[in-house]
């Protein structure tokens, strides 16, 4: 199931800066819980594993099925929608691993998500968006007129955004240092560009919806470094020391101001 990647040039480099003893292992098949076999299979691999779970209280009742096992007590890394990159803490020391679905990806996009990886990892950021959200996930859900799972997709974008401030001050000095890793970096940005200009207007005409529009403008957060991928609003607000700062309270109160003025 799980097989040790090896990292070299700037990705090894990059390990060594900012997560040394991560382990990074491509897998078998895509997943996010893993079956007590397979569980025990990296058991071995790794000095220890420590599943953790999370309470009850931090869900709302109609939250989705995939999350509330999430928040269980089986070994869980990682949410639908993650992507083909995921990193979990719950192992000493902490692992990335690489899922099938990006075999057929450019390699210079697979070093990017996982230099990220690596990035948020030695930052010691939240695991995952109900880590980072915690008992606020409830009030970002009463805060909102969403479903349950336009709810989960916009706190996973908000999240996305909250990371981004943080890894991008890091890949932005990669430039001379590690140049092929910058430049997937801006490549990633400069991708996401021509759904950003007109987002705005489509939010406004109903023609996108909220948590779609979301997830593009907070992973545009993720490339707004300099002059580089404006953020449009009313995610542009989401761009901000205060986020990076506040987390989760900026969040849920920008979120609930955002549809006031939608209502209006």
């Amino acid at each position: 199931m799980f097989e040790s990647r090896g990292l070299d040039g700037p990705l090894a480099a990059v390990r060594e800066a900012h997560a040394p003893d991560a382990l990074v292992f491509d897998t078998e098949r895509d997943f996010e819980t893993l079956d007590p076999a397979v569980a025990e299979e990296l058991g071995l691999l790794v000095d220890a594993l420590d599943p953790v779970d999370h309470p009850e209280e931090w869900l709302p009742a109609d939250a989705p099925e995939q999350l509330t096992q999430y928040a269980g007590s089986d070994f869980t890394v990682g949410l639908p929608g993650d992507g083909g990159v995921t990193w979990t803490c719950q192992t000493e020391p902490a692992v990335v691993f690489v899922k099938p679905r990006l075999r057929t990806s450019p390699d210079p996009f697979v070093d990017f998500l996982l230099a990220e990886a690596l990035v948020e990892v030695g930052l010691d950021m939240p695991e995952s968006f109900l880590v980072f959200f915690g008992e606020r996930y409830r009030e970002l859900a009463a805060a909102v007129p969403l479903d349950p799972a336009g709810v989960y997709q916009l706190a996973a974008a908000l999240y996305a955004a909250y990371c981004g401030l943080h890894t991008r001050e890091v890949f932005s000095g990669w430039a001379g240092d590690h140049p092929d890793l910058f430049d997937a970096w801006v490549d990633a940005g400069e991708r996401l560009e021509p759904r950003l200009g007109d987002l705005s207007t489509e939010v406004a005409r109903g023609q996108t919806e909220f948590s779609t529009a979301a997830e593009l403008a907070c992973n545009a957060v993720k490339h707004a470094a300099g002059d580089r991928t404006e953020v449009p609003t009313p995610f542009a607000a989401l761009d901000s020391s205060a986020y990076a700062q506040m987390g989760p309270e900026y969040a849920v109160e920008w979120a609930r101001k955002t549809f006031e003025k939608l209502d209006d």
